[in-house]
């Protein structure tokens, strides 16, 4: 009797030393996530033929553009979120094509969703037909964007997301062209500028730099996986980047395309390409910028 007893106990201390063990893993895994936001993470997503990219903010919000032709969002966001983490803060779709629009819909499906950026531009397919009735159910905030708006995320005014593209709310139009009509954003950290450039065309881009419009940014997402119609001369010219993102798989469009990176040379910036590179992650404190790569 004395025996099973001491067994008994020693049964319990091993479930109780269990229970503890897994609350120090826990309590140090949090310690860890909240150590690393203090920096701000920007991270391209290696999704294939398509745009995905996740900004994490020392405030702790993550914020979401596209999310490529695939489930591989899922892979990226499972990698780089904590487990517990079941939320996005901010979504956004640059433009309802479905390199871009796909992998939010599965996002959808398995995230709580806080707030959701978009054009309001309108498509007639099955896949913008789910994406209109998946937002409605998910009751988040919703904004259309449009020049000028801005998302602070955090307290400190140097830290935001302005839209720079289109000038007008395309809420409900049925837009001739969804790529031309793709949300451009602007992301200042500190000194640090990030441009994401949906599959706008060189045209648009002309526009853009023909303008009074801050273009200057440290890293720009390279428009439309690279095609010959992007990163004109005079556009590269007023952003001035250091590192340039393209983000490609495999496609038989011939991106990116020898004129781009003809031309992205021609200016000394450095290419990272997510077909070469894998998921490419830039860290900043808003005065230092660094990268990594998965390859």
């Amino acid at each position: 009797m004395e025996g099973a007893s001491n067994q008994k106990k020693k049964g319990w201390f091993k479930k109780i030393f269990s229970v503890i063990l897994a609350v120090t893993v826990l309590v140090w895994l949090a310690v860890f996530d909240l150590s690393s936001r203090n920096t701000l993470q920007v991270e391209f997503f290696d999704v294939g033929q398509g745009d995905s990219s996740l900004i994490k903010t020392p405030s702790g919000a993550d914020i979401l553009i596209d999310g490529g032709p695939s489930l591989a969002v899922l892979q990226g966001l499972g990698e780089s979120l904590p487990f517990w983490k079941h939320d996005i803060d901010l979504m956004v779709l640059t433009h309802p094509d479905h390199d871009h629009l796909a992998g939010l819909l599965e996002v959808l499906k398995r995230y709580r969703v806080k707030s959701i950026l978009w054009s309001g531009a309108v498509k007639d397919t099955a896949e913008f037909k789910e994406w209109v009735r998946l937002i409605a159910e998910e009751h988040s905030d919703i904004e259309i964007a449009r020049a000028g708006t801005r998302i602070n995320f955090d307290r400190d005014p140097g830290h935001f997301i302005e839209v720079l593209y289109p000038e007008l709310d395309l809420s409900g139009v049925a837009v001739k062209d969804t790529n031309n009509s793709s949300v451009v954003l602007k992301l200042v950290y500190g000194e640090k500028k990030f441009l994401f450039t949906g599959d706008i065309y060189s045209e648009t881009e002309e526009g853009l730099s023909g303008g009074d419009i801050g273009l200057d940014a440290d890293v720009l997402k390279v428009a439309h996986h690279g095609s010959k119609y992007s990163a004109s001369d005079i556009f590269l010219a007023k952003v001035d980047p250091g590192v340039a993102v393209i983000s490609v798989g495999q496609n038989t469009y011939g991106h990116p395309s020898p004129e781009t990176l003809e031309m992205l040379e021609k200016y000394d910036i450095k290419v990272l390409r997510t077909d070469l590179a894998g998921d490419i992650t830039f860290i900043t404190d808003g005065q230092n910028l660094s990268f990594k790569t998965e390859k």
